[in-house]
Parts: C-alpha cells; sequence; structure tokens
C-alpha cells in the first residue's frame, strides 16, 4: 500500500470517528429538553368552599362583557349580566364554573369559564386579649394556632401560658388550652391545632 492510499484511509477513518461523536454530542443536546420537557402543573386547592364575602374573579373566554371580579353578597349570591343571580355559597370554584357555564349555553356557544376565588373573606378566625392585632383575620389554608399568634403578636402583659381556644362544634362551645411556652419548645404539638372558621383565640 503506498503512502497516499495509507493517508487517504487515515483520513476516511477520521472522518468517520468525527461524525460519530457529532451525532452522539447532538444526542445529548436533544435528550436534555426532553427531560424537563414535562413540569408539573402547578394545582389550586380544589376542595375550598366559596362563602358570602369571598371576592371571586370568573372569567369567559372571548367574553370580556362577562368577565369581572365579583363580591358574594350575604345571600350566597353573585350577579352576572345575562345570568343575574347565581348561587355560589356553599360550592367549590369548579362546581360553580359547571354551574355558570351550564347557564351560558342559553347564550353563547361552547363558553369557557374561569372561576378564581381572589379573597377568602368568608373563612375568618377572631383574636382577643393581650394582643396587638386584635379582631378578626383572614384564616389561611391549614393555618394552626402557632401561626395565627404569630400573626397577632403578643403586649407586654399577655400570659403566653394561658392561652386558649373557643370553638363552637354542633352547638356546644370547646375551650381547648394552649401554652405557648410550651408549644414552641417542642412540647405538647397536640396543642397547635389547625384552626377553623369562626374560631376565637384569647390571650389573657
Amino acid at each position: 500500500m503506498t503512502k497516499a492510499m495509507k493517508f487517504a484511509v487515515w483520513m476516511g477513518m477520521g472522518l468517520l470517528a468525527a461524525g460519530m461523536l457529532a451525532q452522539d454530542s447532538g444526542a445529548d443536546k436533544n435528550a436534555k429538553p426532553a427531560a424537563t420537557a414535562q413540569a408539573p402543573e402547578a394545582q389550586s386547592d380544589s376542595d375550598y368552599v366559596i362563602g358570602a364575602d369571598d371576592t371571586l374573579r370568573i372569567s369567559v373566554w372571548k367574553e370580556p362583557d362577562l368577565s369581572e371580579t365579583l363580591p358574594v353578597r350575604p345571600d350566597g349570591k353573585i350577579s352576572m349580566p345575562l345570568l343575574n343571580d347565581i348561587a355560589a355559597a356553599g360550592l367549590t370554584p369548579l362546581q360553580l364554573k359547571d354551574s355558570i357555564t351550564e347557564k351560558l349555553k342559553k347564550f353563547i356557544a361552547d363558553p369557557r369559564v374561569t372561576v378564581v376565588v381572589t379573597a377568602m373573606n368568608s373563612r375568618r378566625i377572631f383574636v382577643s386579649g393581650e394582643v396587638l392585632h386584635t379582631g378578626p383575620m383572614a384564616l389561611l389554608p391549614h393555618m394552626t394556632m402557632l401561626q395565627a399568634l404569630s400573626q397577632a403578636g403578643f403586649t407586654q402583659f399577655a400570659n403566653v401560658k394561658g392561652i386558649y381556644l373557643l370553638r363552637t362544634e354542633n352547638g356546644k362551645q370547646e375551650k381547648l388550652p394552649f401554652n405557648y411556652k410550651e408549644v414552641i419548645k417542642g412540647n405538647h404539638p397536640e396543642q397547635n391545632i389547625v384552626l377553623k372558621p369562626g374560631d376565637t383565640v384569647v390571650v389573657p
């Protein structure tokens, strides 16, 4: 084999190897986006039950005149153009969406409705006594006694060992003790309960 033939063979092998490396690197580049293409979608709390004084954002696709932010009246209803009064209290956002969609079918072909709770004013607790912020407080999802007290703050006269929660269930009022000093040390975790609408936290 002449030198020229050997050189041609070596050049061919080099070009083949370079091509294979390029394909491998290209495959790697293509593989990375595929691994991250599917991101989990954020999910809202679909179990939330709408109540009086809540604020709702009703959006109807391609119908700006029907899309607006509405308060839930004390009677539990909202008012929308074309539909007049609609019962909202006691329903989840998904259930209200289905109700509005069904009613709009009389006026619009294939209505697409979105219902979002923008203010959960119906879910309130009350804090009284030796705290910096007394009165009603918006009840956030899964809010505990400790979280509510952290938001309310204490005065210098607060008896943080004698705090208690008043809760009415089935017509009967319960008094549940809460020792702030012990709970923040990690003791008595059972006292740091999740609050419910209408609960009253008292700091003597």
